[in-house]
């Protein structure tokens, strides 16, 4: 995780998720990331196997030129990209991943600049993860004109999955343990899916809140 922003909502969430796959959605207190809340948004996955967006910071609109609320993130991208996305989105919703995707986005009269976009699962009802709270942010360094044209289309650099604690939680309910799992010590593997990298971390979670290595409102109803 390379952006500061990532780092920062990292750090929140992993605080208050303790040492559970994830932490609530009502536990999420927008005055807590006040400094970051223009850059964030809150999926929703929906019956119909959407992700769409219930808010989205003003930030994040402005770069892409629109306005996110009720869309689904998954048109956002085409072909492969769109394939490996729902993955992730799946993964984090069905295992408790936290998923990094650096991507570069570009306006259309061709000039780029680069993002990165950090997506953290949520319990919302029961034990099911039907939110997931995320940001996306440019680099640390943004171009100058970032802001005063929106960027047009986007495409994946890299994308990484990361288990805070140990190991895809799916995984540990197939074999009939109750949440909160024990922690598991950590050990990471790339996993190559069509043709992409995935850079998986299995990392046990220590006591203080901590953005994994990653190398290569706030109110709905």
């Amino acid at each position: 995780m390379q952006n500061s922003t990532s780092t920062r909502l990292f750090a929140y969430w992993n605080d208050i998720r303790g040492p559970r796959m994830a932490p609530h959605r009502f536990e999420v207190e927008p005055a807590r990331i006040a400094d970051i809340l223009a850059q964030t948004f809150i999926l929703e996955h929906d019956d119909e196997n959407k992700f769409r967006f219930r808010l989205a910071g003003t930030q994040v609109c402005d770069h892409f030129g629109r306005e996110f609320r009720g869309h689904d993130i998954l048109n956002m991208w085409a072909g492969e990209d769109r394939i490996n996305f729902e993955r992730i989105l799946r993964g984090s919703s069905l295992e408790g991943a936290v998923s990094v995707v650096a991507f570069e986005a570009q306006t259309a009269d061709g000039r780029t600049a680069s993002f990165e976009m950090l997506i953290l699962p949520l319990v919302h009802s029961g034990n099911a993860i039907t939110r997931l709270l995320g940001c996306i942010s440019a680099d640390d360094n943004p171009p100058a004109w970032l802001g005063t044209q929106p960027v047009a289309t986007q495409r994946v650099k890299r994308i990484s999955m990361i288990w805070p604690d140990g190991r895809p939680h799916a995984i540990l309910q197939k074999s009939d343990k109750q949440l909160p799992f024990s922690q598991v010590p950590g050990h990471k593997r790339v996993v190559s899916i069509d043709r992409r990298n995935f850079r998986v971390y299995d990392g046990g979670r220590s006591d203080l809140p901590r953005a994994p290595r990653v190398s290569g409102e706030h109110s709905d109803q």
